[in-house]
């Protein structure tokens, strides 16, 4: 009776242990359990959930999983690229389905920056011009691998990691990005640090990159 008693605690400890360290290893989005949940506003006063309430899937209508991206983007600005996001915001099918995509416009020698994607890995494909791109190890290597991508050519960062993307011709360039996520977020490195609100303390942010206070002024009010 006892030898049956601990055989059983056991089994139960095993499956405790089985179950929590699935749900830790879970960093992505969820697997949707039905065909579709196309995404609705939160009603009012609502918990917030990681994700969004679904309408009714017999109400769902071709609109809820469409969008028309503008051709050619807008790269008349100090970057000189232009990031069409296309995720859960723009086409609500795309709930619980876990991936979404970026058209990506370069004018000449236009740059996306370094950024990351916190909740998502970005594969990359070049459908016009050439790109120098890469992204850089985690610490404490922190090592560039990098790569020039021509039309036809397809390129992986990981999630997390910070990368960029950047047009080394003299002629327009377009790349189009799938990312892991509904939702994958991004954070643009320079406009974090220095474009922060409230603004982070320019004497802690000299002295974090080694430079002169002035300087880091000077950027905070570019950004």
């Amino acid at each position: 009776m006892l030898t049956s008693l601990i055989t059983t605690k056991s089994f139960l400890l095993a499956f405790v242990l089985l179950a929590l360290a699935s749900s830790l290893a879970s960093a992505f989005d969820p697997s949707p359990l039905q065909d579709f949940c196309v995404a609705i506003d939160e009603p009012k006063n609502a918990v917030f959930v990681n994700g969004k309430f679904c309408k009714d899937p017999k109400l769902a209508k071709a609109g809820d999983f469409y969008f028309s991206v503008k051709m050619p983007g807008d790269t008349n600005n100090p970057v000189g690229s232009n990031v069409s996001a296309v995720n859960v915001d723009q086409i609500p099918g795309l709930n619980t389905l876990g991936i979404s995509a970026a058209p990506i416009d370069f004018a000449p020698y236009g740059q996306n920056p370094p950024h990351t994607h916190p909740r998502a890995t970005e594969i990359l494909v070049v459908l016009e011009g050439t790109l120098l791109v890469g992204f850089v190890t985690s610490n404490p290597n922190n090592t560039l691998i990098s790569k020039v991508l021509n039309k036809g050519d397809v390129f992986v960062f990981p999630i997390g990691l910070v990368h960029f993307q950047f047009n080394i011709g003299k002629t327009n360039a377009l790349a189009f990005a799938g990312l892991s996520s509904q939702n994958p977020g991004v954070i643009t490195i320079a406009d974090a640090v220095f474009g922060s609100n409230p603004p982070i303390n320019p004497d802690f942010l000299a002295k974090a990159f080694q430079l002169d206070v002035k300087v880091v002024k000077d950027l905070q009010a570019k950004f």
